[in-house]
């Protein structure tokens, strides 16, 4: 048998490169379909909903706990891997676009929250850390797409998608093969898993304490991420439409993997609790400062934006295994994903007004997403808090 946390983690890396296919192409969209930057939020938040009731169908349902996790994983990425090359065959404006990219979110939802519970049903000793490399890959999966675009510069905007596509079915092939892991089986006499039973985990504080600290994160992550290259763009670090706005983009999300390495590795020795708080103060502090930073040298800008891009994302892991460890073993897959549903659908929030407002605020859309990291610390605050003493 293989060691099954490389093998996970890359599959998530392949299967997480269908979220943001649509942006790298962004300004191709823009010019062929004669569209707004807004749409682009509008096909970013297509997948967020998408992703929303998948995550929701699963966990209130309990289907994210009654079948296995790794066939769930692989027949979701397969449907995702359609729906995405369907995106780049059919799709000739918005009216195809936004259904396709929701149903792309869809199916994730049944790609990351699993993945999660794959982890844990592997290496539940050490799931910080190996949760860490997982939103890791997810974390360079959101920027392959950008990367895949620098290498094709001059091609279709087609071609960069349906990469994506097959690197998903060769996720799903990879988790197939796989399979589960021997741990997070059901106790004997544990309740049986019915409509709703996820709810109960949020009697826990701890699980309470999380997955707040989660919530405010998500405000941040995934508005930074959609707006990435338009924050290049306003600290004039490339022209609008240039590869340059690419590469950078990929350096800027994808140095976030190195961040969860990191913070994986740091939680072995002071906790999950404390790595998630100080990624919290430090993206907030970037939040902060981007706007302040209009005279600042080019470099010292994109400084600012890597630190961001490496803090933003290194929490994300910790509230994972944070919550898993403060719910009950049989229904840890319905409440990560019921935590990411609602997660989910606070970044639809940022998102929309983030892409639709930076036009007029130009590089002040960071202070729109501050008050999330420090909310996030105030939720956190008990665990933090207790992990410090």
């Amino acid at each position: 048998m293989p060691n099954p946390v490389p093998v996970i983690v890359i599959a998530q890396l392949f299967g997480t490169s269908l979220w943001f296919s649509a942006n790298s192409a962004a300004d191709d969209l823009i010019r062929a379909w004669g569209i707004v930057p807004a749409d682009i939020g509008t096909l970013t938040n297509a997948v967020q909903l998408g992703f929303i009731l998948g995550t929701l169908t699963f966990s209130i349902s309990g289907l994210a706990d009654r079948f296995p996790a790794s066939r769930i994983f692989a027949v979701c990425a397969v449907l995702g891997a359609a729906c995405n090359a369907a995106f780049a065959g059919l799709a000739d404006g918005m009216a195809w676009a936004v259904p396709l990219r929701f149903a792309v979110g869809f199916c994730l939802a049944g790609v990351y929250p699993l993945g999660m519970k794959l982890v844990v049903s592997w290496v539940p000793e050490r799931a910080g850390a190996a949760l860490a490399q997982l939103v890791g890959m997810l974390t360079l999966g959101t920027a392959l797409p950008h990367g895949i675009r620098l290498a094709g510069a001059g091609g279709a905007w087609q071609a960069t998608i349906l990469v994506s596509s097959v690197l998903a079915l060769l996720a799903a092939a990879l988790i197939f093969r796989l399979g589960d892991g021997p741990h997070l089986k059901r106790r004997h006499g544990a309740p049986p898993l019915r409509l709703g039973r996820v709810f109960q985990a949020y009697t826990e504080r701890q699980f309470r304490a999380s997955a707040l600290g989660y919530f405010g994160h998500m405000w941040e992550l995934y508005a930074f991420w959609a707006l990435t290259p338009a924050l290049i763009v306003i600290g004039g670090l490339a022209n609008p439409g240039t590869t340059q706005v690419s590469g950078l983009a990929f350096a800027v999300i994808g140095i976030g993997a190195l961040g969860c390495l990191f913070g994986g590795w740091w939680s072995q020795r002071i906790g999950s609790a404390r790595v998630a708080a100080t990624a919290l103060a430090l993206s907030a502090a970037c939040c902060a400062l981007f706007p302040l930073a209009g005279d600042w040298a080019p470099w010292a800008k994109l400084l600012l934006l890597l630190l961001w891009g490496a803090t933003v994302v290194a929490d994300s892991p910790h509230f994972s295994a944070l919550s898993a460890k403060a719910c009950a073993p049989e229904i840890v897959g319905s409440a990560l994903a019921f935590q990411n549903s609602i997660g989910f659908a606070i970044t639809m929030v940022s998102i929309q007004l983030g892409t639709a407002w930076i036009a007029s605020w130009g590089s002040g859309i960071a202070w729109l997403l501050l008050p999330g990291p420090l909310l996030g610390l105030l939720g956190l605050y008990p665990l933090w808090r207790a992990a410090s003493r």
